[in-house]
């Protein structure tokens, strides 16, 4: 069991921030986030970013940092509005422990994973299903939290335990409703990511859970996406990754997956086919590349290194350059920007002397 978790760890470090329950040392954050990718409101009035119907009173001052992260792609701005954000709300210090994992700040992140849990357990009066959601959600941050400060080894047997605590509160809240749209997509993204990660896994299921249940769309659309894209089905994943561009279509996360997918699916062709590819690729790193103010310093060196290969690949050059000097794949080539033709010099524009010798007079 434990070979098994920490293979799916080690298997899972790209997702990041995106897909919950699949790792410990990438993806401490992974149900906080999971649980905070609510950027588009289907109800903004209740301030629940998934149910139209029995909405829950989520916050204003949470909803505006939601909004901000995830609708908007913008770190720093939820980090700020965070500062204000409800005591009561554990979303908000799920949020809290995301951004200060993000930043490497493992005290403020333990800290955060703690409130998650214990603002969870007072809300099992009145909210069983989202008590027993974030719960769970807080339960898997102290994990990841104790498998950074401690080390994999010393950190196992807790981050075992947390992983059955954690199956169990989730269970209890499907009990509660099998078809509440926010444990879809918790739900959803946990058995996706296991499906892609572990052997003998039909990630169908998962799919359809995000398809037909999880809400909102532009969060399940975009966990479809990543999970398309690493089963390397870039086709469905382009479908996916559209959608969820339609609802959210200015942010830059968005932007830079469907710069992945088109550049994963280049692979695969060759010619003129592969060259047009890779341009729409570059379309898609280059829209990103204008927000990159609005993303952590990670994501933007991802980016500039990704982009640039993309690039230099779609040039007929040596990827490899790019980690060896500076290359400005950030603007587009115009038809202009080709060097135009050497002029002659003085030279070359006389025109040539007589030779006289041997002539007669």
């Amino acid at each position: 069991m434990t070979e098994t978790v920490m293979t799916f760890i080690s298997r899972s470090k790209q997702l990041t921030r995106f897909l919950p329950l699949c790792g410990i040392t990438r993806l401490t954050v992974a149900i906080a986030s999971i649980l905070t990718l609510t950027g588009i409101w289907a109800n903004p009035a209740s301030a629940d970013p998934f149910r139209t119907n029995n909405p829950r009173q989520i916050g204003d001052q949470t909803e505006a940092a939601f909004r901000a992260m995830f609708e908007q792609g913008n770190y720093p701005e939820a980090a700020q509005l965070l500062q204000n954000a409800e005591s009561n709300e554990p979303l908000a210090y799920a949020l809290k422990a995301s951004i200060a994992y993000i930043y490497e700040d493992y005290n403020a992140m333990g800290e955060n994973a703690r409130l998650t849990r214990e603002t969870a357990e007072q809300l099992m009066e009145t909210d069983p299903l989202r008590g027993n959601l974030y719960i769970a959600a807080g339960l898997f941050l102290e994990g990841g939290h104790t498998f950074l400060t401690q080390g994999a080894v010393r950190a196992t047997p807790t981050v075992l335990s947390n992983l059955q605590q954690v199956f169990n509160h989730l269970g209890e809240a499907e009990k509660i409703d099998p078809n509440d749209p926010e444990l879809n997509l918790l739900k959803g993204y946990m058995d996706l990511i296991l499906s892609v990660n572990l052997p003998f896994s039909n990630p169908e299921e998962a799919i359809q859970r995000l398809q037909n249940y999880a809400a909102p769309i532009y969060v399940a659309q975009r966990g479809i996406a990543l999970g398309y894209r690493d089963l390397d089905q870039q086709d469905q994943a382009l479908t996916a990754i559209d959608q969820a561009l339609q609802a959210a279509p200015n942010n830059p996360e968005l932007l830079y997956l469907k710069a992945q997918i088109l550049r994963r699916k280049a692979e695969d062709l060759q010619g003129t086919e592969q060259r047009q590819v890779q341009t729409q690729s570059l379309t898609f790193f280059r829209q990103a590349w204008t927000l990159r103010e609005q993303l952590p310093e990670e994501t933007v060196e991802q980016i500039d290194r990704e982009a640039c290969r993309t690039f230099q690949q779609a040039e007929d050059k040596n990827p490899d350059d790019c980690g060896e000097r500076e290359i400005n794949w950030q603007r587009e080539r115009d038809r202009n920007d080709q060097p135009a033709p050497p002029q002659p010099t003085p030279e070359q524009t006389q025109p040539p002397e007589q030779d006289n010798q041997g002539s007669g007079t």
